[in-house]
């Protein structure tokens, strides 16, 4: 759930059906084929990623309370199509949607937990929570694209979404199963380590795989790219006893637990290529081991990010410095001071400058006096409507539905 699962990885994965994620982060196009706009994280070609990196840039920022620049937001909010879905990226928002856009659940629910942490976006992410409900396969999972096989990504992206915008996520079903039914269809049996697998294979058989469990781990625990850490240290031990979701991702931490014992990190295996630290996936392997099993759990591989990461970091871009903000609030480790590196600091620098907190009040200010504006143009005034709301008496009120989700890529 990283960088190195860009939309055009995933989307040829759709494709061809293979049955493993993409290993590998991708650096940033050196020469993007579309113009940045300004209010984009990220200097790289955003045709593949820009709305992932953007929501994770926007949602890092949050978590450790920085005030995103207004500009940034609304880049995002304009990326989405009427029905609610976001696409990995659209040149022309202004251009509605057609069949030709290519939405799909990750960049839709990346873009759900960044608005709804940040607040004031009810309409934008309840359209999005109701078009990923639509896309919903009957096994309970969701697939990348529309109409895709139920992959571990994406049912857990999305449960994180639902998580944020205040939905049960297992009480989101089709044909009688939840997301996390999907996901126990997945989860191999401890013999095998007690993974999960991205989807399976032709043969409908279950391979390990690390970036699939470590995304899996946090679906199953019903938590989004954000996470707390377990309250309760314990190390994780898998147990092929009680299928539960809960039994589930201690397995799937138990294996990620092993997999970092040797070296403190997980390892990338591309065709033709010789293996190489995979930093994205052992940020989160950091997260997941966190939040299932405490801080302590995820000390060896996260000591080995402070020390190692910040190249990756500076040649993969935002959405890889959010990955790392997300592995150290998680383990309640500071983000400015990551192995020495302020991941802050250097986060903001992709994008447009963060609002001050000066700045950001006053934008609060306006808005407020617009709202009072609005109050006095009515014809009848404000104090009118106040006046007929004391008439009605008992049984009149008003509805405030003021969601401001925020938890913890």
């Amino acid at each position: 759930m990283n960088v190195r699962r860009s939309a055009a990885a995933l989307a040829a994965i759709a494709v061809v059906g293979a049955a493993a994620a993409p290993a590998v982060a991708a650096s940033p196009s050196p020469s993007p084929s579309v113009a940045k706009p300004s209010g984009l994280f990220g200097s790289g070609d955003p045709t593949y990623d820009g709305v992932w990196r953007q929501s994770l840039a926007l949602l890092a920022q949050h978590t450790v309370g920085v005030e995103p620049a207004a500009k940034a937001v609304d880049w995002l909010t304009g990326q989405q199509c009427a029905n609610g879905a976001f696409a990995a990226f659209r040149a022309d928002p202004a251009k509605a949607c057609d069949a030709k856009v290519m939405v799909d659940t990750n960049s839709t629910a990346a873009a759900v937990q960044a608005l709804a942490a940040l607040g004031g976006h009810d309409a934008q992410t309840g359209k999005a929570v109701t078009w990923l409900k639509s896309v919903q396969n009957k096994d309970g999972g969701w697939g990348y694209t529309p109409g895709g096989a139920s992959d571990a990504n994406s049912t857990s992206v999305v449960v994180g979404a639902l998580t944020a915008a205040g939905e049960k996520p297992d009480a989101v079903r089709k044909d009688g199963k939840s997301p996390s039914d999907a996901l126990l269809k997945l989860a191999l049996p401890c013999a095998d380590g007690g993974a999960f697998a991205f989807q399976p294979d032709k043969a409908g058989k279950l391979a390990a795989n690390a970036d699939a469990t470590a995304a899996a781990v946090l679906g199953a625990l019903g938590k989004g790219l954000v996470a707390e850490p377990a309250p309760k240290a314990a190390a994780p031990t898998c147990s092929d006893g009680a299928r539960t979701p809960a039994q589930a991702a201690a397995n799937g931490a138990a294996y990620l637990a092993q997999a970092v014992r040797k070296d403190g990190h997980l390892t990338s295996a591309m065709p033709g290529a010789t293996d190489q630290p995979d930093y994205g996936n052992t940020a989160d392997a950091v997260v997941a081991l966190a939040a299932q099993g405490g801080a302590e759990q995820a000390r060896q591989p996260l000591a080995w990010l402070e020390k190692n990461a910040s190249g990756w970091a500076r040649q993969s871009g935002p959405a890889a410095y959010a990955q790392l903000i997300f592995a150290a609030h998680a383990t309640g480790t500071d983000p400015r001071n990551f192995g020495g590196q302020d991941l802050v600091a250097q986060l903001n620098a992709t994008g447009p400058a963060p609002q001050s907190k000066a700045t950001a009040q006053q934008d609060g200010q306006k808005d407020e006096k617009k709202d009072e504006k609005k109050d006095d143009d009515s014809p009848f005034g404000v104090w009118w409507f106040v006046g007929v709301c004391l008439v009605a008496g008992v049984g009149i009120g008003f509805l405030m539905s003021g969601r401001r989700k925020g938890q913890q890529l």
